[in-house]
């Protein structure tokens, strides 16, 4: 094959850092006009190798090849210059702008002559709506961006990655966090892009999306290519084997232990908010693991939040072990044992400047102080190298900063953070939402020991398979309310869907 046939290719990439070499010899080749898929389990090196692309990371060996000429990129300019664009998981508008100043950032059009030049919002708003025409988007360029829902801004990144003529255009986990109304829209974005030629290089761990907008799919393992093929030749399946190197035929770990004692009891609690939860009663029992499940707007999040002292109540009981306990701050919560993997580990979760070490002891530090109350690092180090084997984190060490891991990485160090609280109640939000299928399992079976140590475990998901796979009872929210609670023998998903619409007008 001749290389005009191909619009990218990246040849025999390499990427060191110190400790790991996070891309060995890896090539990918894009066809103009085509959605490739990227796959690989956290880790692999995918996004090291996007980064490598758009000029976030230098490589250390191979070349980059546009068009049939080898370029240097050296910079996110250059990449963008060259018509390569990269809209990020992490979306980091300027929220307190329109949505035409987003889109024009740095490049605003101008009007006058020599040094007296001024922007030109009349030809910047012309040039926004001709863009939004053009790719059938619903979007005032006026608005302010932090008005805007993701999808939205979500828009608003695609139309800005189109406005530099891109032949090229990276989505690192574009519907982590959309609808499936959402999504739908975002598909339809995606297929008139790639009608005008447009490359989209598409990271999903989501294997029903891949398989269904994808036309060809390179997965990724160990800093390494496995392979690349026509996604038609593929099953979830092949994917999940090729991924991982082994065949899971089992998605979720065995589960024989029953639940014990009732260890809280939640009576009644309602939100001040009227659009937020209300009458809210359920128990959980030592052992357990229960599920809530809901569609977006449920409001499952500001639930658990009260229950941790992050929001306020203005009416209701929690009860631990019979006894009713008061919880109005995360330090309350924290003193009757119980802990909370937040949803959005990057926001409210990880310390990005801080390495594993740091990371793992921060909800703890008493834990470490010594009588003079001067830090006991060896105690520290210690208690986080062990936490770090029995989780399996891979790492060079503890000294390495968080933001250099994985996200199924990161996600086990959080874990790691709340278990050295000892608590007896863990509350996890989306604990494997934009984590591979192998951290998934890995993931669900600490969860599944926590459980057979008799920890409780409330677990939030919007996967239907996880809910089911994981829960011994399945509580369902609609609205804010409670509308039933499903044993899991009972559980269908076809019923949780039933329950999760049931209050929706």
């Amino acid at each position: 094959m001749s290389e005009a046939q191909y619009v990218l290719e990246m040849k025999d990439i390499t990427k060191v850092f110190p400790g790991v070499k996070a891309l060995d010899g890896v090539t990918l080749r894009v066809r103009p006009g085509t959605v490739h898929a990227l796959m690989g389990e956290n880790g692999a090196g995918k996004s090291t190798l996007m980064k490598c692309l758009f000029g976030i990371y230098k490589a250390d060996g191979g070349e980059i090849v546009l068009d049939g000429s080898k370029v240097e990129i050296n910079s996110s300019k250059d990449a963008l210059a060259r018509g390569v664009s990269m809209i990020h998981q992490e979306l980091h508008p300027v929220p307190f702008r329109s949505v035409m100043e987003n889109i024009w950032l740095g490049r605003f059009p101008e009007m006058g002559f020599g040094p007296f030049k001024i922007i030109d919002h009349r030809k910047m708003y012309e040039n926004t709506a001709k863009l939004f025409q053009e790719l059938n988007m619903d979007l005032d360029p006026r608005t302010i961006v932090r008005s805007l829902s993701v999808s939205k801004i979500q828009s608003l990144e695609i139309a800005k990655a189109v406005s530099f003529h891109s032949k090229v255009i990276v989505m690192d986990e574009p519907t982590s966090s959309l609808t499936g109304n959402e999504v739908e829209a975002l598909f339809k974005i995606i297929n008139q892009l790639r009608d005008q030629g447009v490359s989209i290089i598409y990271i999903s761990h989501k294997m029903e999306e891949i398989l269904r907008i994808s036309d060809e799919v390179t997965i990724m393992r160990d800093g390494q290519l496995v392979g690349t093929w026509p996604a038609a030749e593929l099953t979830t399946e092949l994917i999940i084997t090729r991924m991982v190197g082994r065949d899971l035929k089992e998605r979720f770990p065995e589960r024989h232990s029953e639940p014990g004692d009732i260890l809280m009891k939640v009576s009644g609690l309602s939100s001040p908010s009227p659009r937020s939860f209300r009458d809210i009663s359920f128990d959980l029992r030592e052992g357990e693991v229960l599920g809530i499940g809901g569609l977006v707007g449920a409001q499952r999040t500001e639930l658990i939040e009260a229950i941790f002292g992050l929001r306020s109540i203005t009416s209701g009981d929690i009860s631990i072990r019979g006894k009713k306990v008061r919880i109005r701050r995360p330090v309350d919560a924290k003193r009757h044992k119980i802990a909370l993997l937040t949803e959005e580990r990057r926001v409210t979760g990880i310390f990005p400047v801080l390495n594993i070490k740091e990371n793992t002891i921060i909800a703890n530090l008493e834990r470490y102080l010594n009588p003079l109350r001067l830090m006991n690092d060896q105690k520290a180090r210690a208690e986080t190298t062990q936490s770090v084997e029995r989780l399996r984190v891979k790492t060079p060490t503890i000294h390495t900063l968080i933001k250099n891991l994985s996200g199924g990485n990161q996600q086990k160090v959080l874990l790691a953070r709340w278990l050295l609280t000892e608590p007896d109640i863990l509350m996890l939000d989306e604990p494997t939402r934009g984590i591979d299928v192998g951290a998934k399992f890995e993931i669900y079976s600490i969860i599944a020991d926590l459980a057979k140590q008799g920890k409780s475990i409330i677990m939030i998901s919007s996967e239907m398979p996880e809910l089911l796979g994981m829960s011994d009872r399945i509580m369902v929210m609609s609205d804010g309310k409670l509308s039933g609670i499903l044993d899991r023998k009972d559980a269908t998903e076809e019923e949780i869907m039933r329950l999760a619409a049931k209050h929706l007008g």
